[in-house]
């Protein structure tokens, strides 16, 4: 059967249902679970926040809240919107490159699961730079800005993504096909679905050891300073141990940012902190200081930069 020239499956078309059913689902086994009060770490110190003497937080959920989710799903909406726009320009691109690959990895035996190990390790350097660079961070965020942290969440997905679509583009050059490489990522994004989740605690070892889980990625949503950028993995949490990012959970986590933004305006979660960056960079004195309010780490200073050379 000839592949439509959509950038819509039924993969796509059937997991809008799936969210749909699992939210409202995890929602109804969450009510009636003790919870905690929103905000409720907002007095906390940080060494209250990150105190390793302890023993480990039990999990008590922060459940739903109406405005919240409803953010987060027009969120998605803009996201697909925005996705579908570029669709037809990153299909280009990559069938370009896949023209000119300089292997064929996609024909070799395993080529599946080979693509998703691909798309893995590049997406663990895709997420880490989004939070490294305030550029990138400006469109990332958003999915960071709920202080809220259930399956909607996952859904609150950001709308300049084609910022990062380069960082994927050696997975055609290597000989992923398009229709591959697209597969690979729609795959590794509905993994992550599961994940945003308060009410699955911790997985056995052996899938704590290599999975990324509700566990590990609640950390990556948390505010706590142990657990600020840790935690990249896609599907599998051994980059992060490779390469030095990994944090376990022990800590009850605050969830959302370390300056929340208080608000449910998809236009400001979606473009806040893009047009913040903007207005520094254009206030900032000196092309160095206005180049390091877009390419340096999220939060950043003139001020921050004098303390590090002192």
């Amino acid at each position: 059967m000839a592949k439509s020239n959509l950038p819509v499956d039924k993969t796509d078309l059937l997991s809008l249902p799936f969210f749909g059913l699992t939210m409202l689902a995890e929602a109804k086994w969450l009510r009636d679970k003790p919870k905690r009060q929103l905000g409720d770490l907002d007095e906390f110190t940080k060494e209250q926040l990150s105190d390793p003497s302890l023993p480990p937080d039990p999990l008590v959920p922060v459940g739903y809240e109406a405005r919240d989710t409803r953010a987060s799903l027009t969120m998605l909406a803009g996201n697909i919107a925005v996705n579908l726009a570029w669709a037809g320009t990153l299909g280009a691109i990559n069938r370009r490159l896949f023209d000119k690959r300089v292997a064929n990895v996609g024909m070799w035996p395993g080529a599946f699961v080979t693509s998703m190990l691909a798309w893995d390790f590049l997406y663990y350097w895709s997420h880490r730079w989004q939070h490294e660079k305030r550029l990138f961070w400006a469109n990332h965020v958003a999915h960071h800005s709920s202080e809220h942290y259930n399956l909607s969440t996952a859904l609150r997905q950001p709308w300049a993504g084609i910022l990062l679509s380069w960082v994927y583009m050696p997975m055609p050059l290597l000989g992923f096909s398009p229709a591959q490489t697209a597969k690979a990522g729609q795959l590794n994004l509905l993994y992550q679905y599961w994940i945003h989740t308060e009410a699955i605690d911790r997985l056995p070892a052996p899938a704590e050891q290599v999975l990324n889980t509700p566990s590990h990625h609640r950390v990556h949503h948390g505010a706590n300073p142990q657990y600020l950028d840790k935690n990249y993995g896609g599907i599998l949490i051994t980059w992060d141990k490779l390469f030095g990012t990994f944090e376990p959970e022990v800590r009850r986590i605050k969830y959302g940012l370390t300056k929340n933004i208080k608000t449910f305006n998809p236009l400001t979660i979606g473009y806040g902190e893009m047009a913040a960056m903007v207005a520094d960079a254009v206030s900032a004195k000196g092309w160095r200081n206005k180049l390091s309010h877009v390419w340096a780490r999220p939060g950043w200073s003139p001020e921050s930069n004098e303390e590090l050379a002192a």
